[in-house]
């Protein structure tokens, strides 16, 4: 088997040899997760809710009818090709001919 050495020597990776350790300046992780009251993340919420900039009825409309073009466009997009290739298919290994 082949030897596989990191470019920079003295490197460690994350080979069972030498496992991977985190840098000297990252921050510790503690045992215990700190526990976030219930109360406080639903205000945070409803903040952060009251901030996002909502779509008309109107764009919402016009938005959804785009998608739906978009997706018949590609469905006939991918049929036409299907059959091209099919055919192609077919000429060439002298199936179903």
């Amino acid at each position: 088997m082949v030897e596989h050495r990191s470019p920079k020597p003295g490197a460690g990776g994350s080979s069972p040899s030498t496992p991977a350790s985190p840098p000297e300046n990252a921050p510790q992780k503690t045992k215990t997760m700190n526990k976030l009251n219930v109360t406080e993340f639903a205000r945070g919420v409803r903040t952060e809710v009251a901030r996002v900039t909502w779509p008309s009825r109107k764009e919402t409309m016009v938005t959804t009818g785009m998608v739906f073009v978009m997706v018949v466009l590609s469905a006939v997009f991918f049929l036409i090709v299907d059959q091209i290739l099919s055919i192609v298919v077919r000429t060439l290994f002298g199936l179903g001919g």
